[in-house]
């Protein structure tokens, strides 16, 4: 069965066709996306040659709190995209929106979603409760969750590959949306992202960790909850810290102009994220390996670096040279680092197309 692959990021939009036999036929990929019907028409004319033989339309989707896993795009699961649209502006509704516009597209052919909280659904209760007031986790889904799942799935398999002896593993997925997982054995441990991909560490343009009662501050200031939010979602992140862009491309570049806002910027991000990996470090009980993915992970050597400069006392270092040469799959730690460091490029994709495979299969057994 053929089955189209659609992964709609925040600002991105990539798509895969694969054959029966796995293998990707068409590939294509739009990045700062600002209209996404319109890139959705494009991929769908492009497509159009193979469209009538499509068994399946897949999608990575964010957040549906308690549906979770790989599911039929049906109304309970597109209900609980509705339901969390305000915890996952960035997402849920360009997902609903898409998932809309193929349904109408192509009448008659299974969606599948699988959503990204599926990786992290074995949490212990430890790891996933907020202390929140008794009964708000029932009541309204008050929780952590954990974002990323097919990026952070892909990489705990390869890396077992890569480094077979390695049970303790951090996958940085670093780009305009960033977490970093903690894996054990394969199986998600912990994530900085908790209940909503607005957490953790600082977005492109979202906030990342914020104390609740900033926003208490914030409407006792006149500032109202809704625009609060809208702002912290748009304007917040790396863009509100350098005070000019919340992309990497346009901050090295302003950082290597001498730009203030733009170095600031890139040090706190990776201040967030070294002080991240020590925090899940301890959640592990130590690390064996790492590795780099992400638009930003996987192809900023700089970054890397950065990020990495301190980390020695865990173990992690980094080779100069292998870490500036990297390019796709690269060890970039020396020979004898106590610690294997990779650059991996991920592929969501293949994740999902697997996940809607098994589905179908079992509907079907």
């Amino acid at each position: 069965m053929t089955v189209l692959v659609v992964n709609v990021g925040s600002t991105s939009l990539k798509y895969a066709l694969y054959a029966d036999d796995d293998r990707a036929v068409e590939r294509g990929a739009a990045a700062r996306v600002t209209d996404l019907a319109g890139a959705l028409d494009e991929m769908l004319a492009l497509l159009q040659p193979h469209l009538a033989g499509v068994g399946a339309i897949a999608f990575k989707v964010v957040h549906g709190g308690e549906v979770t896993g790989c599911v039929y795009l049906d109304d309970d699961a597109t209900g609980a995209l509705r339901r969390f649209a305000a915890a996952a502006p960035a997402h849920n509704p360009p997902y609903l929106q898409a998932i809309e516009h193929l349904r109408l597209a192509a009448p008659g052919v299974p969606l599948v979603g699988s959503f990204e909280t599926g990786f992290h659904a074995g949490w212990t209760p430890e790891a996933r409760t907020l202390a929140v007031p008794a009964g708000w986790e029932e009541r309204y889904g008050l929780r952590r969750y954990g974002f990323h799942g097919a990026s952070h799935r892909f990489i705990a398999e390869r890396l077992a590959e890569l480094e077979p002896g390695a049970r303790r593993l951090l996958s940085c997925h670093l780009g305009g949306s960033s977490s970093i997982c903690a894996i054990r054995d394969g199986a998600s441990v912990d994530a900085t992202m908790g209940f909503s991909p607005q957490s953790g560490l600082p977005q492109a343009e979202r906030v990342g960790d914020l104390d609740a009662f900033a926003i208490a501050h914030l409407a006792a200031n006149g500032v109202g909850v809704e625009e609060a939010a809208a702002a912290l979602a748009s304007e917040a992140g790396l863009r509100g810290l350098s005070g000019l862009s919340g992309d990497l491309r346009d901050l090295e570049a302003a950082e290597a102009g001498g730009h203030e806002g733009a170095a600031f910027a890139l040090r706190a991000y990776a201040y967030a994220a070294r002080k991240a990996i020590g925090g899940l470090a301890a959640a592990l009980g130590g690390v064996d390996a790492v590795a780099f993915t992400g638009g930003m992970g996987e192809h900023s050597a700089g970054l890397r670096a950065c990020i990495c400069d301190g980390l020695a006392f865990l173990g992690i270092e980094l080779d100069p040279e292998r870490n500036e040469a990297a390019a796709g799959e690269a060890r970039v730690a020396p020979d004898d680092a106590r610690v294997a460091v990779w650059v991996l490029p991920t592929d969501e994709e293949r994740i999902l197309l697997r996940q809607t495979r098994e589905l179908l299969l079992e509907d079907r057994a």
